[in-house]
């Protein structure tokens, strides 16, 4: 005669009227900035045919993708701290995982493929026309989607599957895989393995070929004789592997690396990073600071 659990309870980052206030005018303001820097970006590459090129075509993905990871999370977030009820059904919280697992996996790839077009453009700049043509940037940005949504589809599966009894309360802003399966009341020893196993395939191929990418870039940079331009390129570089080390590292510290009960806490912290402000900094990053596209402003 087990109880079945019908919600979950996201307990966040703590209650209480003045802290729910205070936390509902941040998360909103971040959520308003997050959605006009990247929808910004969309018809701002959209608008100018200067603008339509492979690497801001993979920047238009990116502001997509960032749209859809902040709508997954954020709007509940606001929700439970303007109302007050921090409840959600079984079904919304499998729901809002599976599509948060898939958009970070689709980042990893996609920002793994945004590393390479910038390879190709800075190392073999005579091969980049015919090498990075519109039918492979559409092959590309298809394959990171798509590859997304299929290597978070089976974890998903297996927590779904997973009995629920008791209690319900989930120790995180929103639905993540550890602390759900935390709440089943079955064996979940393999199961709780395969969330390092999807993030270390997610992350770490994709981590690999963005650094090695960047370095071969850097080491280019360096052979440029002229002062101002290996400063324009570092600018550049440096700022995009900035966001992209602050992605990987925080996404391998909660889900690649060994977990504790003791990290509860910690990780739920450091979660803030990729799944808040990383939506928010990449327009800022990725374009604000380009040349081309201040001068698409402009115009």
């Amino acid at each position: 005669n087990k109880t079945v659990v019908t919600e979950f309870i996201l307990l966040g980052f703590g209650n209480g009227p003045e802290l729910d206030s205070l936390l509902f005018l941040m998360v909103l303001s971040i959520y308003i900035m997050t959605i006009t820097g990247n929808i910004f970006i969309i018809v701002l590459t959209v608008a100018n045919q200067h603008l339509h090129t492979p690497m801001y075509f993979f920047l238009g993905n990116l502001a997509c993708l960032e749209i859809c990871y902040s709508s997954n999370i954020l709007p509940r977030m606001l929700l439970s701290y303007l109302g007050g009820d921090r409840s959600i059904s079984v079904k919304g919280c499998f729901t809002q995982y599976y599509f948060f697992g898939c958009l970070a996996a689709a980042e990893c790839y996609l920002l793994a493929v945004m590393s390479y077009d910038r390879y190709l453009a800075v190392c073999k700049p005579l091969l980049y026309p015919s090498c990075m043509n519109s039918e492979l940037c559409l092959q590309l940005g298809a394959a990171s989607l798509i590859s997304g949504f299929l290597s978070n589809s089976i974890l998903t599966f297996l927590i779904s599957n997973l009995d629920f009894c008791g209690p319900n309360e989930i120790e995180h802003f929103f639905c993540d895989s550890f602390p759900m399966i935390k709440l089943s009341c079955t064996d979940t020893h393999m199961t709780g393995l395969v969330p390092a196993v999807v993030a270390g395939v997610c992350s770490v191929p994709p981590f690999l070929l963005t650094f090695s990418s960047y370095l071969y870039i850097i080491i280019t940079v360096m052979r440029i004789p002229s002062a101002t331009g290996r400063k324009k390129a570092f600018s550049t570089c440096s700022s995009h592997l900035t966001v992209v080390i602050l992605f990987y590292w925080s996404i391998s510290t909660v889900y690649v690396l060994p977990h504790h009960d003791t990290q509860i806490s910690l990780n739920k912290l450091i979660s803030v990073f990729y799944t808040i402000l990383t939506p928010l900094v990449n327009p800022l990053i990725y374009s604000l600071r380009n040349k081309e596209v201040k001068e698409a402003l402009r115009k």
